[in-house]
């Protein structure tokens, strides 16, 4: 049986002060998010829309929103593909980027927040504890509530924010 690589204890946070690199399954696409204090506080959230879990191929998705400048993505071999997601709640488009190869989710884009990519964290060896949960109502409801992670309704930024009662 071949090593297994899977378990996040194996990456100290410690490790990422160049980065936290990650990669596509077949390899050809590498990120890197350049962002030096990324573990000393929760961030990401966990994105519990229909769209990000058919993306994420589950219950729920893990996302990162990221200034766009601190994220290096690499093509090696020209498999990053866009497809223009126009099926959203808002009505505005958002862009998710993708490896063509493998069909491994890479980033998400949309005008709603501009110069920021939604990076999916599924990349990559290690992730922050979320700070938040969104599409709260669209959790099921056999799914367990995270401790310290507060769910709202709907949006987890923004100013029509909406926490969800207990």
């Amino acid at each position: 049986m071949p090593e297994l690589t899977g378990d996040p204890k194996q990456h100290d946070p410690a490790s990422f002060k160049d980065g936290l690199k990650g990669s596509c399954l077949c390899g050809s696409i590498q990120v890197t998010i350049l962002e030096p204090d990324l573990f000393a506080k929760p961030k990401g959230h966990l994105c519990h829309c229909a769209n990000c879990r058919k993306v994420a191929g589950s219950y729920v998705a893990s996302n990162m929103l990221l200034d766009a400048d601190k994220v290096k993505i690499e093509d090696r071999d020209g498999t990053l593909k866009v497809y223009e997601d126009k099926a959203t709640g808002s009505g505005n488009s958002v862009f998710r980027s993708f490896c063509g190869k493998d069909g491994n989710p890479v980033k998400s884009e949309t005008q709603l927040y501009p110069g920021k990519v939604i990076m999916k964290m599924g990349m990559f060896p290690r992730i922050p504890k979320p700070e938040a949960e969104g599409f709260g109502l669209h959790k099921h409801d056999w799914q367990a509530n995270h401790e310290g992670i507060p769910i709202y309704e709907v949006k987890w930024a923004g100013p029509e924010k909406k926490e969800m009662k207990s």
